[in-house]
């Protein structure tokens, strides 16, 4: 009989007074018995609506179906059989926008935990170290991949099971990218991360790191080295600003840089040689995921008082309602409907005040979210002695600049059409290098679309 309870079973998690001094992981995950109770509440609709939701495509009933069983094994295999992250997509993917957005369960009630029971299966999978691979036999082509973020991991992954001998070349000094550098320990354990990358690893695919593609060697120097094919999942690194006076000022930074500082760098721990600037007052100017992520990590770092400050309302702000309610919960304060107008600094070139101005919501805009209008004469000084600016990230130059006939839209990102093929034959790219900042799932499956296309060029070559 299907469990009929109109809520998800609660996940264990951290006491908010405590996490917010600590970099562990929040949500602690389901026992055995929780898995089983929630897997429970599934209907298995024939129609199936949470697969169609899901950029993977994993057969979401069928998993769960044997987790509510107790076959966490088969679980496994049937979330790998489209899914080579699972521990990360179970922790990190916004769920409630894709499968569990579609949920039937979610009509009259909460939906189906899924991203709860993919991350149970997937840790209780590594905790029984058992996730031995069968490594394919080789088809004799080669492939690169720059980039070793979620899109370039799950292309290569996908190549390796058909055969292909797949080398990526990552930028940074370890494989991940913005798993490693962008989301915090808190969120996502780094451990996890690596144990998924060994799981590829196992597969054959080969990962060459401090490797800059377009400075250490160009993608034509790696066609010309016998590579058939090329996927660029090079991410979006580069970091927006505003433009307003002021952000020269010491204290000033991106999310970009003070979350890699953070988690790729360990700057919160004092034995490492990279630490990060211990602030009192920290204001965070964004709202989406990664707002959230540099705020929460303000917190971790000491910070007396941090605020989220963002233009719109709570109800248009982009980020997970999960990560807002976990935020709020650890003390972040939330300054809707403000906007910066300038940084001050003192007579030492610091940051010591921000000047906003309050704002109200007008008509829809291009997004269908509503325009933000200042409020005239409403200018005040919010004392800061450090701004974090989170309002977007496009793609770095270096590879379409060094690559001739690559080319990219005004935003900087590169020109594929539906099967993630560039304006170069034989190059392919997916993820936050095509879309701009985007989620991890998103990336994932355009990584999987590029392999599938990828594997037809070569094969028809």
């Amino acid at each position: 009989m299907a469990n009929m309870s109109a809520t998800k079973v609660p996940m264990p998690e951290q006491k908010p007074e405590v996490r917010a001094r600590n970099f562990e992981e929040v949500t602690l995950g389901y026992s055995k018995a929780m898995a089983m109770e929630e897997a429970s509440r599934c209907l298995n609709c024939k129609t199936k609506p949470c697969v169609s939701g899901c950029p993977v495509g994993v057969r979401i009933p069928e998993f769960i179906a044997c987790v509510a069983a107790g076959d966490f094994d088969k679980a496994y295999d049937i979330i790998t059989s489209t899914n080579g992250l699972p521990a990360v997509c179970g922790r990190v993917c916004p769920q409630e926008n894709q499968c569990e957005g579609k949920c039937v369960r979610g009509i009259k009630g909460e939906p189906v935990g899924i991203g709860r029971l993919e991350r149970f299966v997937a840790d209780y999978k590594m905790e029984q170290g058992n996730t031995n691979v069968e490594v394919p036999p080789s088809n004799g082509h080669k492939v690169a991949v720059v980039g070793a973020g979620p899109s370039g991991l799950t292309c290569a992954g996908d190549l390796a099971r058909l055969g292909y001998q797949v080398t990526i070349f990552e930028a940074f000094h370890v494989a991940g990218g913005v798993l490693m550098y962008g989301i915090p320990e808190f969120r996502l354990p780094k451990a996890i991360v690596q144990k998924e990358i060994k799981t590829l690893k196992a597969l054959g695919v080969n990962i060459m790191t401090d490797m800059v593609i377009g400075k250490v060697l160009s993608v034509d120097e790696l066609l010309a080295e016998g590579y058939e094919a090329i996927f660029i999942g090079s991410g979006a690194g580069l970091p927006r600003f505003m433009g307003i006076e002021g952000e020269a000022l010491v204290g000033v930074c991106s999310a970009n840089e003070y979350l890699t500082r953070i988690n790729l760098m360990k700057g919160y721990l004092e034995e490492y040689d990279t630490p990060v600037m211990k602030s009192k007052r920290v204001a965070v100017v964004g709202g989406g995921n990664v707002a959230m992520d540099a705020a929460r990590s303000a917190m971790r770092m000491g910070a007396e008082h941090v605020y989220i400050v963002y233009r719109r309302s709570e109800e248009e702000m982009p980020a997970r309602k999960e990560e807002v309610h976990h935020a709020k919960e650890e003390g972040v304060e939330f300054l809707n409907l403000n906007n910066p107008v300038k940084i001050i600094g003192d007579e030492n070139g610091r940051v010591c005040a921000m000047e906003c101005i309050r704002m109200e919501l007008g008509e829809p805009d291009e997004s269908g979210r509503r325009s933000p209008i200042p409020v005239e004469g409403s200018n005040y000084n919010l004392e800061v002695d450090t701004v974090i600016m989170s309002i977007g990230t496009s793609p770095n130059p270096l590879i379409r600049t060094t690559t001739s006939g690559l080319e990219a839209n005004k935003r900087g990102c590169l020109i594929v059409d539906e099967a993630m093929c560039t304006t170069k034959e034989g190059v392919y790219a997916g993820g936050d290098a095509v879309t701009g900042a985007a989620t991890v799932i998103l990336a994932m499956g355009a990584g999987k679309t590029a392999a599938r296309s990828i594997d037809q060029y070569i094969q028809n070559k």
